[in-house]
């Protein structure tokens, strides 16, 4: 089972914005969860536009991690599609305004690829975090994006072969992004809820802090 992307397939290739200051990618990664860490999570999940809350700070710390070269993808569980209660176009709704938000807030925080794991918890889907699948299709869309590569198929699954992965980094506010970032062999950041990715935007930034240990 493999994830979803906001808006495209997975294998659709689109040009991604420009780094900030033409910069060349260097082949790191920000993986960021959603709820907690861009925007105010809810134990009730966020059910539509209007009760998305983003982040104070969010904007500023994105832009930051683009500045420093990476590129960034989101990876957010998002079992209410699994359960029934809302689909995918009411998930589209939410991911397009906090990215029109961001955007509006600094012009340099852009998402570059948004993936969500539309599985129940019960499901044991290898793309729902703690499992690194969303990672591992992430890793390999913007590497096919960057070289301009035709992407048919995914290395996936336990059999996945790891990349070099460098600096590259997951920031969660849960122990499953926590499981799925050290899975997939990043510097793990475990941010407070109610600050998010601006809570660890110095060290994810220090390239000699080794992150956080389980």
């Amino acid at each position: 089972m493999l994830p979803s992307r906001h808006l495209l397939g997975l294998t659709d290739l689109v040009q991604f914005p420009p780094l900030p200051n033409n910069q060349t990618w260097g082949g790191e990664i920000a993986y960021l969860d959603r709820d907690g860490v861009l925007n105010v999570g809810s134990e009730d999940y966020i059910n539509s536009v209007d009760e998305l809350e983003v982040l104070s700070g969010a904007a500023s710390a994105v832009a930051r991690i683009r500045n420093a070269g990476f590129r960034v993808c989101i990876v957010t569980n998002q079992s209410p599609i699994g359960r029934g209660l809302w689909g995918h176009d009411r998930l589209a709704e939410v991911n397009s305004e906090l990215q029109r938000i961001l955007l509006e807030e600094n012009e340099d925080a852009h998402l570059d690829v948004i993936l969500y794991s539309p599985y129940v918890p019960w499901s044991n889907a290898w793309a729902r975090k703690g499992n690194p699948g969303m990672l591992e299709v992430g890793r390999q869309i913007i590497d096919a994006t960057e070289m301009g590569q035709n992407l048919s198929e995914f290395d996936y699954g336990k059999g996945y072969s790891p990349r070099d992965e460098g600096n590259s980094f997951m920031v969660g506010d849960r122990m499953a992004d926590m499981k799925a970032g050290l899975n997939h062999g990043v510097r793990i950041f475990r941010c407070d809820q109610n600050i998010g990715v601006d809570d660890v935007i110095e060290r994810v930034l220090n390239f000699r802090d080794s992150g956080d240990t389980l």
